[in-house]
């Protein structure tokens, strides 16, 4: 009996280091097909083909459409089952401390990252005339309320379903953890468990959705990438003031190349081995410039690729969607200096600090949303009183910012998760206590 049950175990283990080679071949082949859609949508944006830069648009704005289809509904129901099972567990402070500190250390490092920059590079004033030109392009109209008191107000629903019919991810986080924890603490009764095994089964559907939607993946990213081509080519997207552009360009490329890879190797991950594997949420992130949009790729690529515990994908990847705002933060330090420098703001090294960490905090509350780091900017810069002209001379240029920066947030997402990780691997427990259904989803 000795000998049959160690050769059961040997062939699981073959089994399982068998399974692990094919997920890694197939990961591989999954990652040089993105590689080649890319390079393919972008040779084939710039043949000015219109017809065909036509049906690219029409093919980015269904992909776009159905990532924040699913967007809402993943955040929703993975703050929800997460906090259900961890919420009454010393577990659930411990992943969320991890997840707090680690975004506060990456997030306060991209803003001094950024600072360190703007003071080295020194970028000039432009001439009046030309900011004031650049104030007939700021849409003032979507500005809104300069109120903070009204901005959290924004965030408190007034019923259940406003939050999810406007996507306001803040609000649908807010309404999702009340829930969650409603669900922790209740009596385990056969009612509890019920709507728990139908959450379970919702999110069993959504996560299957998902699975398709990476499977034609490599067609929405050839669009995408010719779309973007192409806008380059007819020269929608254009490079403007060089020298800010090289701050924030560069702040970001130090972040994502040098910072974020070293946080990881403190703490014992290969950085190459963790960006391959999150390569599909990175590409999604670059052209649908929204995190929380994004969400259901980074979901699926963590919990497929890297593995993670699901107990802290699904509670640390929806807060950090909507706190972990790397390249916010520093978008939002360097021009709101660059706007009162040109405004004749006096800018000491006392001020520069203290705008980091307004900064900071700023990018915190900010919704992982297309061009939402820029809006705040302009509520900030509008509530000090500074000239916001020069924020439509940046307008033309924020396409490209925006893509760098929601890659760079995505990327700081998944290394706070799988440090996260990394960190309470083994320290967690069971997966679920004899009462809770147990969902499968790979």
């Amino acid at each position: 009996m000795p000998n049959t049950d160690s050769q059961s175990s040997v062939q699981e283990k073959a089994q399982a280091a068998i399974r692990r080679s094919r997920q890694g071949q197939s990961n591989r082949k999954q990652f040089a097909l993105w590689i080649g859609a890319l390079v393919i949508g972008g040779v084939l944006g710039t043949l000015g083909i219109q017809p065909l830069n036509e049906f690219f648009n029409f093919i980015a704005t269904v992909f776009t459409r159905l990532f924040q289809f699913v967007a809402v509904p993943t955040i929703a129901l993975a703050v929800i089952t997460t906090l259900a099972a961890l919420g009454a567990q010393a577990n659930t402070g411990r992943i969320f401390a991890h997840a707090v500190t680690y975004t506060l250390l990456t997030t306060i490092s991209a803003a001094a990252i950024g600072l360190v920059l703007y003071l080295w590079i020194a970028p000039g004033n432009l001439p009046a005339d030309v900011v004031g030109a650049g104030a007939s392009a700021v849409p003032t109209q979507k500005l809104g309320s300069l109120s903070y008191y009204d901005h959290f107000l924004s965030v408190i629903p007034n019923n259940f379903v406003q939050p999810f019919a406007t996507g306001n991810v803040l609000s649908v986080m807010l309404v999702s953890a009340a829930v969650g924890l409603a669900l922790a603490f209740m009596p385990k009764t056969e009612n509890r468990t019920a709507l728990l095994k139908v959450l379970y089964g919702a999110q069993e559907l959504l996560f299957t959705l998902i699975r398709a939607l990476l499977f034609i993946l490599p067609a929405g990213i050839l669009a995408f990438a010719g779309q973007l081509t192409a806008q380059i080519a007819a020269g929608v997207i254009v490079g403007a003031l060089g020298q800010y552009t090289a701050v924030v360009l560069g702040g970001n490329a130090i972040q994502f190349f040098i910072v974020l890879p070293l946080f990881l190797l403190l703490r014992g991950l290969n950085p190459l081995d963790v960006f391959r594997k999150m390569a599909p949420a990175i590409a999604v992130a670059l052209f649908t410039k929204s995190s929380a949009g994004t969400l259901p790729v980074t979901l699926a690529s963590v919990e497929n690729n890297l593995r993670a515990d699901k107990r802290v994908s699904r509670f640390v990847l929806p807060i950090c969607t909507t706190i972990n705002m790397n390249g916010c933060a520093a978008f939002i330090l360097v021009t709101s200096l660059f706007v009162m420098q040109n405004a004749g703001f006096e800018l000491n090294l006392g001020t520069m600090i203290a705008w980091l960490f307004i900064a900071v905090l700023a990018a915190i509350g900010n919704a992982g949303v297309p061009m939402g780091c820029y809006f705040l900017t302009l509520s900030l810069m509008s509530s000090i009183g500074a000239p916001i002209g020069l924020m439509g001379i940046i307008l033309p240029i924020y396409t490209i910012i925006d893509m760098i920066e929601t890659a760079e947030n995505v990327w700081s997402d998944s290394s706070v998760c799988a440090m996260t990780d990394h960190d309470l691997k083994g320290k967690l427990g069971p997966v679920n206590d004899p009462d809770e259904p147990e969902p499968q989803y790979n």
